[in-house]
């Protein structure tokens, strides 16, 4: 159970964390620019200071009194932010210009910058806001009651600090407003710590709010439905919120929050003074009204709740609290009273400080001018006031709280929040006529202002805030019934007779006779030339007559000014403010410069920003007069001042708006200052772009989220086109898509760091200069169309080449991914067949088994070309060139060749050459052995001729036959795969592959392959070969012709991962007498050996084995049982890798399928090799 100490310390420690968080914005505003990242975050979150403990407690209150009907307080905020984005820059514009301060200091500035119409704003104001106020202290005093009563003994210590806690609050809440919000004379100056204070405060009160709207609907109750089922179990809460919907209230309460959203001096306050940029205000029209819906999202929830549990036995403004405190949830109830708190006083705070600066400009400035003699005022010797202002505002602070303590003590105790906030709302909303007039209406005057500003509070006061007196008991009541003197006419709830909701009554007559007295007043005289020069500021006119100068003759000098603003301003940031005036305009400023409409009108509005506009007005006004005796002199002089300045700016727009280009001026920020009527036209922009301080990003984003600048990122199209008008700044054409007209933008930089842009439409010329393309292009067409088709063709060439080429591509990779797994059953058949011919030597079973072994050699021959091509094609066979002498080739081919050459009874003639050549001896080989076989093979009776020419550095081999020659049609279809001619075919067998390996290996090397070749003629195939430098002749070294048949006890280890191919191996070398031991892997045949006690004379070994390879199990074994043993590796893999490492462990190496009598001379000379050791 908590205790009412920690109530108060957790209240006391959460105050001192606000000055922390206000005291930390102020130091981080000094180190860094306001225009962080964050600032437009925060700017939106101290907006919702508009959500006070009217809508943290009231609406709860409101809810389970009205049902819906409290959302009017929101709607109407709601809608003038969402979508009045142009009226709020409009206002927020004007009062930058014009140094505004406070809402009271706009309606004066419109009207003629009149001091009366100004306190009298102020006045109402204040009156009007301090029953707000009072609803703020008693909304804290119901909270620290519904906290701390249930949990405080009567005898406790705090006991009488809680019996005036209010008083506390309302003074702690005065010290921090004085603390924070009166550090700077200057109130346009931003009070960074301030808003910091206000923003953090917003996201609490608004935290606590869900919270306990959440555990109310999922922790009280199972969910939003069971609520529901709840409500329409209990017909007296299911009343409350079936009401019918009353259209008056509805409208007239959504029409007053949308006044006060805006009107409000607090409101006014954040909005306008606060304001920094046009991106924060962007930012506020999305982010404020996403607030309003989230902090109202379980008002309804909370109110049935509250009515469920509680009935009418306590005020409903103080469910939020009881609820969480009834079902012992102790710890949210103090998040959640910590949360109105923060909503009390973060509205009390913006409140004071902006009634504060009010009441200091537009009332206590006045009256201590007017005590000050004329001379005192504008004496630049005088004393410095600026710390004197200060202390008028720190004191108006104190004051205004304690005025709306008064009241709460008075009549506060004697009306809903609900009931008090809505006199505040109907008193602000008095603002409303003048304040809109001042928008859109320049006939409108000060006297109409005051005469309605005047009507309108005085019905309020009757009608509105009297009857609260009365019901409080400070007054009598019997008015309320019978009228004052028995009038019943003027009976302040039923003027005349007229029945209705007493606040809806007093409500329309207040705004009623304001409305009439304020338009009717205003026609009684012509506006004055002060009245008419700040309409054209406010409502923006066309071009009016030229102002006379003749009273431009002052002894005013720039000194003089600037000692007298510094009075009230301060020496440090008058002198800043005025050196940068000079800098910005680039003329020295010597004080003894007798000073112009410009300087004048600086200083004018300078000085508003401490002490109001129409403060500053008197004051300059004094000034004029002390160096002109007559006083209507003195005001006409000031008066001119600001009609030549407006005059001198209309001359200027109008020379601008009679230039065919369009102009816009930018200063160093980017935003508009100047442009003529042409520049909106061209770009086609609205009508709100056309106003002062639109930023360059906005103009391009308009035109870019339009689709103006063609397809892409808005966000890429606006940083192009700022690249090229501010970093660039070189003349480019702009095209809009919409019309099709084309621009020439020019680019000219400002001293001042602004940019001049001019926009010339020269779509004629580009129409023309299109013309005469389009003329060239004509006669270029039929070229184009020419090229273009073959172009086209040559396309569809190449893409039928290159499908082609992928096909076959393809094709070959399949055959050489397939060659592996193809060759592996073939080598076991090739080992099965060999054993079988030697078993079955005799008889019908014996020729039969050499016909499937001759079948099998044929299958050989096929997939070994078939692999040869797929290797070539897919480019896995790489060339390695060396230096050799030719005749090595020739000799061997001699060597091969000559046994079959005899068979034919052909002659077979190589002539020997001493030339030396550079290339792939292997590939070489292949390609002249494929050639001489050929000839042998097509030529019946003759001889066959290989011979070499010499041609410069380069050698030709050519083999000449006389055979039946080709004839010139069939000599390219010869290359081709599996291609043989008809006369070839009845002459000898073969695949029709050989010509095809010849030409890939040509291609492969890079030697030309040569045909010449008549029908029945012979034929001549020539190579051209690279020659080189000379390599001496080295006679090959003898090989003993091995001896067939001596294997008998020959030890040999045969190691492969097929069964199969084990089992053949086994049978054909068991058929040669060898002891042979089969195994899968080297660790297996190790064990066999070691079993059978052998040691191996000759191992054979696949390449690829389930673990690790072929020669990595030789080795082991060698290592295991001599490093000498031969060893040969055999395998389906034919790549040159794969061969070179057997080289290198002095491996021998044969293709699968392995030919039996090639490995039966294999191993004979490895047994004659160890005989010979």
């Amino acid at each position: 159970m908590l205790h009412g100490w920690i109530v108060i310390l957790t209240a006391t420690a959460y105050i001192l964390l606000l000055f922390a968080i206000a005291s930390y914005g102020d130091r981080m505003t000094r180190r860094k620019s306001s225009r962080a990242g964050g600032r437009p975050f925060i700017y939106a979150l101290s907006l919702s200071v508009y959500c006070t403990s009217w809508t943290f407690f009231g609406s709860v209150g409101n809810a389970s009194r009205s049902g819906a009907e409290f959302l009017t307080i929101y709607i109407g905020p709601l809608l003038v932010f969402a979508l009045g984005y142009p009226l709020l820059r409009r206002i927020v514009q004007i009062s930058k210009t014009e140094s505004i301060t406070s809402i009271a200091d706009f309606i004066g500035a419109r009207y003629g910058k009149s001091q009366s119409v100004a306190a009298l704003a102020t006045l109402i104001a204040v009156i009007g806001v301090i029953p707000y106020i009072a609803l703020q202290l008693k909304a804290v005093s119901l909270s620290v009651t519904t906290m701390v009563g249930p949990l405080i003994s009567p005898g406790d210590i705090f006991t009488p600090v809680f019996d005036d806690v209010t008083l506390l609050i309302a003074l702690g809440m005065a010290i921090f407003s004085w603390a924070f919000g009166t550090r700077h004379i200057d109130a346009t100056e931003h009070q960074e710590g301030l808003m910091l204070a206000i923003a953090t405060e917003a996201i609490v009160k608004l935290f606590a709010f869900l919270a306990v709207g959440v555990w109310v609907t999922y922790w009280l109750f199972d969910g939003p439905f069971d609520l529901v089922r709840a409500i329409t179990e209990a017909p007296e809460v299911a009343e409350v919120f079936e009401q019918p919907i009353n259209v008056s209230n509805w409208l007239i309460l959504s029409i007053l929050s949308g006044f006060a959203v805006l009107m409000l001096p607090r409101q006014f306050h954040v909005t306008v003074t606060e304001n920094n940029s046009d991106a924060e205000l962007r930012r506020a029209t999305w982010l404020f009204p996403v607030y309003l819906v989230l902090i109202n999202l379980f008002v309804i929830p909370i109110a049935a709740a509250g009515m469920l549990r509680f009935g009418q036995d306590i005020n409903p403004d103080t469910f939020v609290l009881a609820l969480p405190i009834d079902a012992g949830q102790n710890w949210l109830a103090l998040f959640v009273f910590i949360g109105g708190l923060s909503a009390a006083t973060a509205m009390v705070i913006v409140a004071t400080v902006a009634l504060a600066i009010m009441i200091s400009n537009d009332i206590v400035v006045p009256l201590l001018l007017r005590r000050h003699s004329e001379d005192e005022l504008v004496n630049t010797s005088g004393r410095d006031m600026s710390r004197q202002l200060l202390t008028i505002r720190r004191l108006a602070i104190f004051a205004i709280l304690l005025l709306a303590y008064a009241y709460y003590r008075a009549a506060g105790d004697t009306a809903a929040l609900v009931s008090i906030g809505l006199l505040s709302f109907a008193a602000i909303a008095q603002f409303a006529p003048a304040f809109i007039g001042a928008l859109v209406w320049r006939r409108a005057t000060s006297l109409g202002a005051l005469a309605g500003l005047s009507g309108g509070f005085v019905l309020w006061a009757y009608t509105l805030l009297l009857p609260t007196f009365a019901q409080s008991g400070l007054i009598s009541a019997g008015f309320l019934e019978t009228g004052p003197f028995g009038v019943g006419v003027l009976n302040p709830q039923s003027l005349f007779g007229i029945e209705a909701d007493p606040f809806i009554h007093g409500t329309l007559w207040s705004l009623c006779i304001n409305i009439l007295l304020f338009i009717g007043v205003s026609f009684v005289r012509k506006p004055l030339p002060a009245e008419t020069l700040q309409a054209n500021v406010f409502v923006p006119a066309e071009f009016t007559p030229s102002p006379s100068l003749r009273y431009w003759r002052t002894s005013v000098t720039a000194g003089d000014l600037q000692s007298t603003v510094a009075r009230y301003l301060g020496e440090e940031r008058t002198e800043r403010s005025f050196h940068r005036f000079a800098t910005e305009r680039g003329i020295p400023l010597d004080p003894n410069t007798l000073a112009d409409a410009n300087l004048l009108r600086f200083s004018e509005q300078l000085l508003a920003s401490a002490i109001g506009a129409a403060s500053s007005r008197l004051v300059l006004t004094l000034m004029l007069k002390r160096h002109d005796p007559s006083t209507k002199g003195a005001v006409k002089l000031l008066d001119d001042a600001s009609v030549a300045i407006q005059y001198n700016r209309d001359l200027l727009q109008t020379a601008l708006n009679q230039v065919r280009q369009g102009i816009g001026v930018f200063d160093r920020d980017l935003r508009l200052i100047c442009w003529n009527r042409q520049f909106r036209d061209l770009l086609g922009l609205p009508a709100e772009y056309g106003q002062v301080g639109t930023t360059l990003d906005a103009i391009l984003r308009v035109n870019a989220e339009r689709g103006e600048h063609g397809p892409g990122p808005v966000e890429a199209i606006v940083a192009d086109r700022i690249e090229k008008l501010v970093l660039v700044q070189e003349t480019f054409q702009e095209r809009l898509e919409s019309s099709d007209t084309v621009f020439e933008v020019r680019i000219s930089p400002m001293p001042d760091g602004g940019i001049v842009t001019t926009y010339t439409d020269i779509t004629e010329r580009v129409m023309a200069e299109d013309a005469l393309a389009r003329a060239n292009e004509t006669l270029e067409r039929r070229v184009r169309e020419r090229t273009e088709e073959l172009t086209h063709v040559n396309e569809r060439l190449v893409e039928a080449t290159r499908a082609a080429e992928e096909a076959n591509i393809g094709k070959t990779r399949f055959l050489a991914a397939a060659g592996h797994d193809i060759l592996q059953p073939l080598n076991a058949a090739r080992l099965y067949s060999s054993v079988l011919v030697d078993k079955l030597k005799e008889g019908d079973d014996g020729d039969l088994v050499r016909n499937v072994e001759a079948a099998l050699e044929s299958v050989e021959d096929i997939i070994g070309a078939v692999l040869d091509i797929s290797r070539l094609d897919t480019g896995a066979l790489k060339p390695e060139p060396t230096v050799f002498r030719l005749d090595e080739i020739l000799r061997g081919l001699a060597l091969d060749f000559q046994p079959v050459a005899q068979e034919k009874g052909l002659e077979l003639r190589i002539v020997p050459t001493s030339i030396s050549i550079r290339t792939d001896r292997r590939l070489l080989r292949r390609l002249l052995q494929n050639l001489v076989s050929n000839a042998l093979k097509y030529t019946q009776e003759g001889r066959v001729l290989v011979g070499c020419r010499r041609r410069g550095n380069r050698v030709l081999v050519e083999i000449h036959d006389t055979g039946m020659g080709i004839p010139k049609s069939k000599q390219k279809a010869i290359f081709q795969e599996f291609h043989r001619l008809d006369d070839g075919m009845r002459v000898a067998k073969g695949l029709g592959l050989g010509l095809s390996i010849v030409e890939r290996i040509s291609h492969v090397l890079n030697h030309p392959v040569d045909l010449r070749s008549d029908a029945d003629k012979g034929s001549c195939f020539s190579v051209e070969l690279p020659r080189s430098a000379a390599v001496p002749d080295i006679e090959p070294a003898k090989q003993a012709p091995a001896a067939i048949g001596n294997l008998d006890g020959l030890c040999v280890v045969a190691i492969d991962n097929e069964p199969d191919i084990l089992s053949g191996m086994h049978h054909l070398l068991s058929s040669w007498n060898c002891t042979v031991v089969t195994a899968a892997n080297e660790h297996e045949a190790a064990a066999l050996l070691n079993k059978a006690g052998l040691t191996p004379d000759v191992i054979l070994a696949d390449y690829h084995l389930d673990e690790g390879t072929g020669i990595e199990a030789i080795v082991k074994l060698r290592w295991k049982f001599g490093n000498s043993i031969p060893a040969i590796l055999i395998t389906a893999d034919r790549s040159r890798p794969v061969r070179s490492e057997a080289g290198d462990k002095d491996i021998s190496f044969f293709n699968k399928p392995v030919k039996p009598a090639a490995l039966r001379a294999q191993l004979a000379r490895c047994q004659a090799g160890q005989a010979a050791e």
